[in-house]
């Protein structure tokens, strides 16, 4: 039987929900997204329905995980055909906030991109997230969570304001709702370490649980980005996948080569059309990359696909 959620778009009205049902001895799980929810979402969603009684999930694109040049305006929505999911698979809230930036006494919007570049001293451009505020004087959002070493490999390279962006608005969301537990998936593995890390650097009294990748049938790892691929760029995205469970598969048979493992499913993705941004086996916790695989280790993948970003991973325990 369906299930009539919450709907709650007030912050203060989020965290006073949360604090009266807890208050009646009930464990409350959080599962964050930013929306167009998929089978992989819901999986997430299920996996907290078994850890807690009471389940809260949260709808907000974040715009401080994007840069100007990046995807925010494009990223797909349907919160009608969200609430249709929830319903069915049963939550007892939804958090959709309108804007998680807008502190209304500073009298601005700083949810708005920036419309002109900034430079170093060095004459190298800044990099700045779409809520950045530049104006002197002006109160807007100037507070953020850094998790220094492990936000620097992998997709940090060529996202540079996204983990700065993501920590912050997971922090800003465990404060807000103050749940027992939280699930996240580790098709963003390096997402899924860094929150651990916060957590565990910062003290929150929370439980960060990861749930494994979700595939399609055909193996492409779910994603709300898939929807921007066309047929023929999905069925060769299918490279991705393929290669790093054939990574797998040789590296639990003896080929333990780093490099060898990394040339060969670069060279199966080039070939399928694919552009490559980064693909490293790095430790599991530490990510670290390692030349041999000696312990357990995860292969994370970034590739583009015509004008679509994807990741995926495998872990690789040995």
């Amino acid at each position: 039987m369906a299930k009539e959620p919450e709907i709650i778009k007030d912050k203060d009205q989020m965290r006073s929900w949360s604090r009266s049902t807890r208050s009646q001895g009930n464990v409350l799980a959080l599962v964050p997204t930013m929306g167009y929810l998929h089978d992989g979402h819901l999986s997430l969603i299920r996996q907290a329905q078994k850890q807690a009684e009471i389940i809260v999930v949260s709808i907000y694109v974040n715009p401080a995980q994007f840069s100007p040049s990046e995807d925010l305006s494009t990223y797909p929505s349907d919160f009608d055909g969200d609430l249709k999911k929830l319903r069915e698979i049963g939550v007892d809230a939804v958090f959709h906030p309108q804007n998680l930036y807008d502190y209304g006494s500073c009298g601005e919007t700083i949810n708005e991109s920036v419309d002109k570049m900034e430079f170093t001293e060095q004459g190298e451009r800044k990099v700045l997230s779409c809520i950045e505020d530049k104006g002197e004087g002006r109160l807007g959002h100037e507070t953020w969570i850094r998790i220094e070493r492990l936000e620097k490999g992998l997709c940090g390279k060529s996202r540079p304001v996204f983990f700065r962006g993501v920590t912050t608005v997971v922090a800003k969301l465990f404060n807000i709702v103050e749940p027992d537990i939280a699930i996240f998936g580790k098709k963003d593995y390096q997402q899924w370490r860094i929150i651990c890390r916060m957590v565990r650097d910062l003290d929150f009294g929370i439980q960060v649980i990861g749930s494994d990748v979700v595939r399609e049938t055909d193996g492409l790892a779910m994603s709300s980005r898939n929807v921007h691929l066309t047929p023929e760029e999905r069925e060769k995205a299918l490279s991705i996948s393929q290669s790093l469970l054939k990574a797998k598969f040789v590296a639990l048979k003896g080929q333990t080569s780093c490099t060898q493992l990394r040339n060969s499913l670069v060279q199966a993705i080039t070939d399928s059309g694919g552009r490559v941004d980064y693909a490293e086996i790095v430790d599991q916790e530490t990510l670290v990359a390692v030349d041999e695989i000696k312990a357990p280790v995860v292969f994370c993948v970034a590739a583009w696909f015509g004008k679509v970003r994807l990741i995926d991973n495998v872990e690789i325990n040995i």
